[in-house]
């Protein structure tokens, strides 16, 4: 089977992606109490409580919408058309 994506079309989804990821880290300026700052230690994680109570919420939020999607949106399609393939009703 062939790609979905051919390797040039996957170069400029990259170039693009990483270019929105590096202005949304580059456009908040670094303040002096950033800069003063001392650096975490070893032993500290590198995902804190709050981060992954985040992405957790997040990926429940997203799986949510896409079984409701992928299950609802299925029923809804399919009223009203006879079966499915075609057939005669």
């Amino acid at each position: 089977q062939d790609s979905p994506l051919k390797a040039v079309q996957m170069l400029w989804v990259n170039l693009i992606m990483d270019t929105l990821a590096s202005l949304a880290l580059a456009t908040e300026p670094p303040t002096e109490a950033l800069l003063l700052r001392r650096p975490y230690g070893r032993d500290h994680p590198l995902v804190s409580g709050t981060m992954l109570r985040n992405i957790l919420g997040h990926a429940l939020y997203q799986l949510l919408v896409i079984f409701t999607l992928l299950f609802a949106g299925q029923s809804q399609g399919r009223r009203g058309k006879g079966p499915v393939g075609g057939g005669n009703p």
